[in-house]
């Protein structure tokens, strides 16, 4: 399991990168053609690492977290939502991952509810994946911001 987690940190770290040295006005811009900013793609990222850890590997009751009372909430911004925030947020969601995803026995345990076929595995391979699809996205936001690539 430490290579998948290992993976999902760096795709983490990578977006929290792309939030390091913008002006509050700078992370909450959409430059591009999509209606995302790097403030609305790290509060998504953080919504659903609540969704797949905290639900369906922790199997905790959270209503309104899935489905969503209001979908709309996670990509966008919200008074109070700011740079320190919303980086605040996701590495608390980050650290809570972490801890479920310590505390079970192996990659091939059950997710809940059970009748979805689900595993930790499964879990961590999709974090992966849709993690990296939004640092890509956010690459481009933030090179459109201020040329900044890699990282």
């Amino acid at each position: 399991m430490t290579g998948l987690t290992t993976f999902l940190d760096e795709q983490r770290a990578a977006i929290l990168r792309k939030l390091d040295g913008l002006s509050d006005i700078q992370a909450a811009s959409t430059p591009t053609a999509s209606s995302l900013s790097l403030l609305t793609i790290v509060k998504h990222l953080a919504y659903v690492e609540r969704r797949w850890f905290e639900l369906a590997v922790a199997g905790r009751d959270l209503p309104g977290l899935w489905p969503p009372d209001d979908p709309s909430e996670e990509t966008r911004i919200d008074p109070g939502d700011d740079v320190a925030s919303i980086r605040d947020l996701y590495e608390r969601t980050i650290a809570e991952s972490r801890a479920i995803t310590a505390a079970v026995a192996g990659p091939d345990d059950a997710c809940h509810p059970d009748e979805l076929g689900l595993n930790v595995r499964w879990i961590l391979l999709h974090m992966i994946e849709e993690t990296a699809r939004h640092a890509g996205h956010a690459d481009i936001i933030r090179e459109t911001l201020d040329g900044s690539t890699g990282g």
